[in-house]
């Protein structure tokens, strides 16, 4: 059954963390804008429809698209340059990729060193066109990473003005307390969704809302598996989420993203699509909740048990 269109509420914004940044509750995801086919002015139009949904948080990392997502980016505000103030900029570093664009880089492999972070930065806003980034995040968990370089780098790209909060992506409970004790972080970006609520029962989310830091959420919609798929998990749950959603006359995205945001630790749920339409599908699940039953029906499917 198809739901009505509902009306789009204004995405509200929130503090992710005490001294932390103001973002969108729901942010804009940039990981695929190679793969969407659209020029230039396009990409303009695009920021703008976001921005009037209230949209105004945009995650990118120096490894998209080949290392070619923040440059498209970056070409978008070159011409529109007043949308840069009405919006926060977030990237992640610490990977290297093999690719054409770095011969230098024999293995793929992580790089939390110093010069390494400060590099991506420069890259980073060079590409985007900023002179600053919102909010900088370590992209994955790096076995040789020193928590104190980590910490006395960001401190100096604070200082410098180039970066106005730190925070990390992927890391365990324990890493992500390891830094924070050195330098206030504002956020773990870890996946999360349905098909993927480990962070649930591996204490991530409950440490983060002991510390009241919100997480941003990666694959809310488990890569598209949610809509179509043969695994067992998600035949168990597009039946249970079509039926809420039809209940509330929501779409099933917008169930979805409700079901994240319900949760105490106040996640931040990406998306990752170049439709405006799925971006308001997310903006729509501001603007209402699911009954505690309509929650656990959810979690049920996912796991495909009851709770004990």
């Amino acid at each position: 059954m198809t739901q009505p269109a509902t009306a789009v509420p204004r995405c509200p914004t929130q503090t992710t963390s005490k001294g932390g940044p103001e973002l969108s509750r729901i942010v804009a995801g940039m990981w695929r804008m190679n793969e969407w086919g659209m020029s230039a002015a396009q990409r303009v139009a695009f920021l703008e429809q976001c921005l009037e949904l209230g949209v105004s948080s945009f995650d990118h990392a120096d490894i998209y698209g080949d290392y070619g997502v923040e440059s498209l980016f970056g070409e978008a505000l070159a011409l529109q340059p007043s949308l840069r103030s009405r919006m926060q900029l977030i990237s992640k570093c610490g990977i290297k990729l093999l690719s054409p664009r770095h011969p230098e880089h024999r293995i793929q492999h992580y790089d939390t060193s110093a010069a390494h972070i400060t590099a991506s930065v420069e890259q980073s806003l060079r590409r985007l066109g900023s002179d600053h980034l919102d909010l900088l995040l370590i992209h994955r968990p790096d076995p040789l990473m020193d928590f104190e370089q980590i910490a006395a780098t960001f401190t100096r790209l604070r200082q410098d003005g180039k970066v106005r909060h730190f925070g990390v992506s992927n890391f365990s409970r324990h890493q992500f307390d390891c830094l924070h004790r050195r330098i206030p972080l504002a956020t773990n970006q870890v996946e999360f969704s349905p098909l993927q609520v480990a962070p649930l029962f591996d204490e991530t989310f409950d440490g983060l809302q002991d510390a009241g830091v919100a997480p941003m959420i990666w694959s809310p919609l488990g890569g598209g598996r949610l809509f179509a798929g043969g695994d067992a998990a998600g035949a168990r749950l597009r039946p249970v989420i079509q039926a809420i959603a039809d209940e509330l006359q929501q779409p099933f995205a917008s169930v979805v993203f409700a079901w994240i945001m319900q949760l105490p630790c106040r996640p931040l749920p990406l998306t990752g699509s170049g439709r405006i339409e799925a971006i308001a599908d997310a903006v729509r699940a501001t603007g209402f909740t699911l009954s505690r039953n309509q929650w656990f029906d959810i979690l049920r499917a996912a796991r495909g048990h009851e709770v004990a």
